[in-house]
């Protein structure tokens, strides 16, 4: 038969060899980058064309956190490659494969829940973040007086009664205060 890299007829014993369906002269027969011979070498075959192994990694797409070769699965996700396993949430280093994710201004992945935990408003009573309900994805916050609350938060300041848009249940602020409206009424 004829050599599929140089053209010419393959003779005589020992001058030729077979691979990926096709028929090479020995000498032929080479790396596509570093022309070493792959006679009897293992080798990689990537659309018809013969990589010796070093090579062939040198050819890979690179995880863009650990650098390495992606030999395998290739995650993709911003705009860039992942081994699976690297890519991972860079609070709790918890795999994201396969999981909803955000991230920040900065670049950096995080899973949706350290997402809130850093950047959700806090609570200017109980001073923990504003999050969505476990399931949900919207956040449920009261903001008075330019301050967060929590719905189970957002209390009187005098006797404690929880405030709502409810009839004489609202929010009478008085001097920086979060008042009731008997509470507002009694200091004034």
């Amino acid at each position: 038969g004829r050599c599929a890299r140089c053209g010419e007829n393959v003779v005589g014993e020992g001058t030729g060899c077979t691979a990926m369906d096709q028929v090479f002269h020995v000498e032929c027969f080479t790396c596509m980058m570093c022309n070493n011979k792959l006679r009897g070498q293992p080798f990689y075959a990537v659309e018809k064309k013969a990589y010796c192994e070093p090579c062939y990694i040198n050819t890979l797409e690179q995880c863009s956190v650990c650098a390495k070769p992606i030999m395998e699965r290739i995650l993709r996700a911003t705009g860039k490659a992942y081994h699976p396993h690297c890519f991972t949430c860079v609070m709790c280093r918890r795999s994201l494969d396969g999981i909803p994710f955000t991230v920040d201004a900065g670049g950096n992945i995080h899973c949706i829940e350290d997402f809130h935990k850093k950047f959700a408003p806090r609570c200017s009573v109980c001073k923990e973040p504003i999050m969505p309900a476990p399931g949900q994805e919207e956040t449920v916050r009261i903001v008075a007086l330019d301050r967060d609350f929590h719905v189970q938060c957002y209390r009187c300041e005098d006797c404690g009664g929880l405030l709502s848009e409810g009839d004489n249940q609202g929010c009478y602020p008085l001097d920086g205060h979060i008042l009731c409206k008997t509470c507002n009424s009694a200091r004034i």
